[in-house]
């Protein structure tokens, strides 16, 4: 069995890689970091998991271990690394923003790969450590990649996405309070959002010249799940755009193209990606969906696992959503 540890595993992203992990049969939880809670009962703070796992957070590490997730706030795993020494044969993913983008890639004698399976997957086969993708990055770069790849995407590009209050991390905050959430809708960070950068550079990675990217994101009144609406213009029929949306995705896992529009709920609990695409006039519409704590964050740490270890790539992440 392989040795897996969490490092801060209180979390949102922290508690499904855990409920994930432990019904992964290949996969066996060595421990799970946290020195808010050490000494304390994970069921405890991930009621979900009462009855199902009888383990307790730990302010100590295990440097042996065969995987490692570092599941930190934003600059908190750079540190974290620095103070922390592993064995050279401990593979590394790390779903915090520290060493997504090229700049940030090298640090203490490591590589980080962008793990986005459906660009990088050969490459995640023999990576060591991997960036885990943020949660609108992979919902917009699944929705657009296809027309980079067919060097189609040249005018300017306009996203709208609402993402759900798990989007924001455990810690409360004004507008993750229910009164505030409830029945209400905003955008934030307008045309600034810090997942532009690694959008940027995957989609260039492709296209060596794209259009302008911009992007709103929304705050939904929802728990979880992430719908984006992309569009730009296109000069071919949608006939033309599914056959390069299909071809692109044929050996997706979890990137599904749908012929009918999409909803949160056909993702939600689940590592897919839905896409529809709508054509009016000269301007392609591309719809997407994810949930972002699985395909977003969590599900898709393990999906990069699998491919790291040489598993089969939807071991443990064969997931339905529940619709009604």
């Amino acid at each position: 069995m392989i040795r897996a540890g969490i490092i801060g595993g209180s979390g949102y992203t922290g508690g499904e890689l855990i409920r994930l992990l432990q019904n992964h049969p290949q996969v066996t939880i060595d421990f799970v970091y946290s020195t808010t809670k050490a000494g304390k009962k994970i069921s405890g703070t991930h009621t979900d998991l009462l009855g199902t796992l009888d383990l307790t957070f730990t302010d100590s590490v295990n440097s042996e271990v065969d995987i490692l997730f570092l599941c930190l706030g934003h600059g908190n795993s750079k540190s974290f690394l620095h103070n922390h020494s592993f064995s050279p044969k401990t593979k590394i993913i790390d779903l915090s923003n520290d060493f997504r983008l090229k700049q940030d890639a090298s640090f203490g004698g490591k590589e980080f790969l962008y793990g986005l399976p459906e660009l990088n997957k050969t490459a995640i086969s023999s990576a060591r450590y991997i960036a885990n993708p943020g949660c609108f990055a992979t919902c917009i770069q699944l929705a657009l990649l296809p027309l980079a790849n067919a060097q189609m995407l040249n005018s300017d590009v306009h996203v709208n996405a609402v993402t759900g209050s798990t989007g924001a991390g455990i810690m409360p905050s004004a507008t993750t309070h229910f009164s505030w959430r409830n029945n209400n809708a905003s955008w934030y960070k307008a045309f600034t959002h810090q997942h532009l950068g690694e959008i940027n550079e995957s989609l260039e990675s492709l296209q060596e010249t794209v259009g302008e990217l911009y992007f709103i994101p929304n705050r939904g009144n929802f728990s979880r799940g992430i719908l984006s609406t992309a569009y730009t213009k296109f000069e071919g029929s949608e006939s033309e755009a599914y056959g390069l949306y299909h071809e692109f995705y044929k050996n997706a896992a979890f990137t599904m193209i749908s012929e009918e529009p999409v909803h949160l709920k056909q993702v939600v609990n689940t590592n897919n990606c839905h896409i529809h695409l709508h054509k009016y006039k000269d301007v392609l519409l591309i719809t997407s969906v994810i949930d972002n704590l699985l395909k977003g964050a969590s599900g898709q740490a393990i999906q990069n696992m699998n491919l790291m270890l040489g598993f089969n790539e939807s071991e443990g992440l064969n997931l339905k959503a529940s619709v009604y």
